[in-house]
């Protein structure tokens, strides 16, 4: 008994080195959180922003190699699990690439292009409301009846 113990806590430790155990627990929290909201209200579509957003995030967290946490965010937000193409959200945030541009994840950019245009000369952005932007509704969506 004592040497299967031993192979265990031996198996254990090598998929933890490894990295599989931590993604098996990610892909078991994925599912769970697959299978509780494919119980509960149907979802409603993503909206253009929130794609966009959950694209942003995503990419920031691979890039960072927070795999698990990813496929936890792909799960629960309903987000396709092939990740949008990198051309097609830079065009949509209407962000120009240069040579180094994919190097870094969008977000990195974006916030870099923020922090460096602080000079106290420039205006601040002003950030409206769009009837778009998320609630404290499941999934970001406002109901549109109120």
């Amino acid at each position: 008994k004592v040497g299967r113990v031993v192979r265990q806590q031996a198996l254990r430790e090598t998929l933890e080195a490894r990295g599989v155990l931590g993604q098996l627990k990610a892909r078991i929290r994925a599912e769970v959180f697959s299978t509780l909201d494919a119980e509960s209200t149907p979802r409603p579509p993503l909206s253009h922003e929130n794609l966009l957003i959950n694209e942003l995030i995503r990419e920031y967290l691979q890039f960072n190699k927070f795999q698990y946490t990813a496929l936890v965010l792909t799960a629960e937000s309903g987000q396709t699990e092939v990740p949008l193409d990198w051309e097609f959200v830079a065009n949509e945030l209407n962000v120009r690439e240069d040579s180094s541009a994919k190097e870094v994840a969008l977000l990195y950019g974006l916030l870099h292009h923020f922090l460096s245009s602080k000079e106290e000369h420039k205006a601040k952005l002003f950030l409206k409301c769009a009837a778009t932007v998320p609630s404290q509704e499941p999934h970001g969506h406002r109901n549109t009846e109120s």
